[in-house]
């Protein structure tokens, strides 16, 4: 809980440095859109993999590091994780199924901090294939998640806008240079730097590029997916694969949403998220289970709210001003850290519903969203 904290603090920083001191416009609805890609969903299939993974340790582990200190098994992984998370990045290139699942974390135009943790729902599921064999090799799990929070932050870090160029490491980590490459559509860059921490395996399997001032990096992906939204975002490009359907945008409000409600509603939401986080292991599974609903469905009525999609107030009102009151009188809450944002969120919905009745009434506005409020 307090490494995703401390992410949301380090994006917030990074658009503050952007903004006032390198006069740069803000992608507000980027960032907003990479904080609400649906993290409880991933938190709840973490508990999936570790699962697995024990599942796995235990019984059908070859135990080969049994006799190896820890302090060798933790400096074996270090290596071994990265060159896994290499071809595990690198199938999820090559393979359309596997693509459909990774081109969420590719499909934003703006390269800043908050991109390293957009992630499609499944992106942890589909990438354990590829760690379950630190497991039957032997690795215990308490290294294995520590040494993959060490990797994770680091590729966190070289989603950051302001590094440009690290000098001498540049030869032996995955920098922020080296990962804009990755990130880029030019025919140059594409499918280029699958690294997570060391560079060496690109180099190594011939798929290394360099960053070249002659060749400024286009960020996104071809065919930038329709929407926002967390469900749309993490499931279409999979419908897509096997029935050949594209999603349809629905009709939007004839007016425009304040940026400040859609940026105070995430905020709202991935406290929420971090107090579910916390709680989880004290709460019943009922709670548990009433908890993530709210956190889900805000996510998506939040999504909504950020396109100006016509559901969205309603679903708002809806899970502010009805699912979570009843929730607290009915589950009886006594965890004084999740009232304060339930509460918030109550009068966030009677907040949004006032300004709806408003802007109801007031003469219509042209079909266009703005964001540079």
């Amino acid at each position: 809980m307090l490494l995703i904290a401390l992410f949301l603090l380090l994006v917030i920083i990074e658009m503050i440095i952007l903004h006032f001191f390198k006069k740069e416009q803000v992608p507000w609805k980027a960032i907003i859109a990479n904080l609400n890609s649906g993290h409880i969903m991933l938190w709840v299939f973490r508990g999936l993999i570790i699962t697995a993974y024990l599942y796995i340790y235990k019984n059908i582990s070859f135990q080969l590091f049994e006799n190896w200190s820890q302090l060798s098994q933790i400096i074996f992984t270090l290596f071994a994780w990265d060159v896994c998370f290499y071809w595990s990045h690198r199938f999820h290139h090559k393979i359309k199924f596997l693509w459909a699942i990774h081109t969420v974390h590719h499909d934003s135009e703006h390269y800043n901090l908050s991109l390293g943790i957009r992630n499609s729902w499944y992106s942890s599921l589909s990438s354990f294939p590829f760690f379950s064999i630190l497991a039957i090799s032997g690795i215990p799990i308490e290294i294995f998640l520590g040494v993959s929070a060490f990797h994770y932050f680091v590729q966190f870090y070289n989603h950051n806008n302001l590094v440009k160029k690290s000098g001498w490491l540049e030869y032996i980590f995955i920098t922020p240079s080296s990962h804009r490459v990755h990130h880029g559509k030019n025919d140059l860059y594409i499918n280029k730097n699958f690294g997570g921490t060391f560079v060496f395996w690109d180099k190594l399997f011939h798929t290394y590029q360099a960053e070249r001032k002659d060749t400024p990096v286009e960020f996104g992906i071809h065919q930038p997916l329709l929407s926002e939204n967390p469900f749309l975002m993490s499931n279409p490009p999979l419908v897509k694969i096997f029935t050949g359907c594209q999603h349809k945008m629905n009709s939007v409000f004839p007016f425009s949403i304040p940026l400040y409600l859609v940026v105070s509603c995430s905020l709202l939401l991935f406290i929420l998220m971090l107090n579910f986080m916390h709680l989880e292991k004290v709460i019943s599974g009922f709670e548990k289970l009433i908890l993530f609903l709210i956190i889900f469905s805000g996510t998506i009525a939040n999504a909504g709210l950020s396109e100006a999609r016509r559901w969205s107030i309603p679903a708002w009102l809806f899970i502010c001003i009805i699912v979570v009151p009843v929730s607290l009188f009915y589950y009886n809450v006594n965890y004084s850290s999740l009232l304060v944002p339930l509460f918030l969120l109550i009068g966030h919905g009677i907040w949004i519903g006032l300004f709806f009745i408003k802007m109801k009434y007031k003469k219509p506005l042209p079909l266009k969203i703005s964001w540079n409020n």
